[in-house]
């Protein structure tokens, strides 16, 4: 087998080896099928039983309730940084709240504002994105469309561990880069969204957990391949499904289950890995300086910087 390097990229994640060992296994034929799974109808009956496993783990690792809709989708986190306001913000002078903690909810504002009226409701720009709000120091709008958030900012290296407060507005979150490094209360969220290549699979899926009340707002105007209700009406089927990655993503999360048992398990285990990075850090009197305050630390992203470009490039 070719050597594999120890990956610490914060793109496109290391994938489970006993995934990438089964699905190299499967690769020509997957079992019972006769062809591949870079081949097959995403309408076949094979992949219909592909997509539906793969929905029900993911439903099982989060405890999703029932009143949500699992879609999956295309384009990335970015191209949901423009549907969220197109199917939610609603027609008329309705705004909606974003708390501004990085690279990624800075990315989401930019593209939001070309679709309607935003709000920020606190911006972590004065300690240079180093720390994130408490509750006291969101500054909400209880009338708002939907209140959005980054649970984890990649570049920055900060994490929410709990959700903001936002009352009865429906609370939207960019959980691309930790989706699955913990249980999340599901119902404190109207839409919960997820590009796969962190924690799930490779590059090509995006997942989208919305509230079934939520499907109401869509404009009836919208583009079907925009409109978060199409795609549930038609089980993520509309157009021609990524099944590569959905079924990727489908051993992955089988593979949760089968080492882990449930997310509790593989959190504390996530949780040990990250402190072993932290520790080394704070121990080398400052020759690695790490971004985030210790209170905002990630257990997904340990980021930090060295004393000079030159050893920086060297690492």
């Amino acid at each position: 087998m070719t050597q594999r390097i120890y990956n610490f990229s914060a793109g496109p994640a290391v994938l489970p080896v006993p995934v990438l060992a089964e699905a190299q296994r499967d690769l020509l034929a997957l079992p019972n099928a006769g062809a591949s799974i870079l081949e097959i109808s995403h309408r076949s009956s094979t992949f219909a039983k592909i997509i539906e496993n793969c929905e029900s783990d993911f439903r099982s690792l989060l405890a999703i309730p029932e009143n949500y809709r699992v879609l999956f989708l295309q384009g990335g986190a970015r191209l949901q940084f423009s549907m969220i306001p197109m199917n939610l913000l609603g027609a008329g002078s309705q705004t909606a709240d974003y708390i501004l903690t990085g690279s990624w909810s800075k990315n989401a504002i930019k593209q939001a504002e070309l679709e309607g009226s935003m709000r920020i409701a606190w911006d972590g720009k004065e300690t240079n994105y180093d720390r994130l709000p408490r509750s006291e120091n969101l500054d909400l709008n209880p009338g708002a469309a939907y209140a959005y958030f980054t649970s984890n900012e990649t570049i920055q290296g900060i994490q929410f561990t709990n959700e903001p407060e936002v009352g009865d507005v429906p609370l939207v979150c960019d959980a691309s880069s930790d989706i699955l490094c913990r249980p999340v209360p599901v119902d404190r969220y109207g839409l919960l969204f997820a590009c796969a290549q962190k924690n799930l699979g490779p590059a090509g899926v995006t997942v989208v957990v919305i509230r079934e009340d939520l499907l109401e707002r869509c404009p009836a105007d919208l583009s079907p391949m925009l409109n978060y209700r199409t795609h549930a009406e038609q089980h993520s089927l509309f157009n021609t499904a990524p099944t590569f990655p959905i079924y990727i993503m489908g051993l992955v999360v089988r593979w949760i289950l089968d080492e882990f048992g449930s997310l509790d398990s593989l959190y504390r285990h996530n949780q040990r890995k990250a402190q072993l990075l932290y520790e080394a850090i704070d121990a080398s009197d400052g020759f690695y300086m790490g971004h985030a305050q210790p209170d905002f630390r990630s257990v997904m992203n340990v980021t930090f910087r060295l004393p000079s470009d030159a050893l920086s490039s060297q690492f």
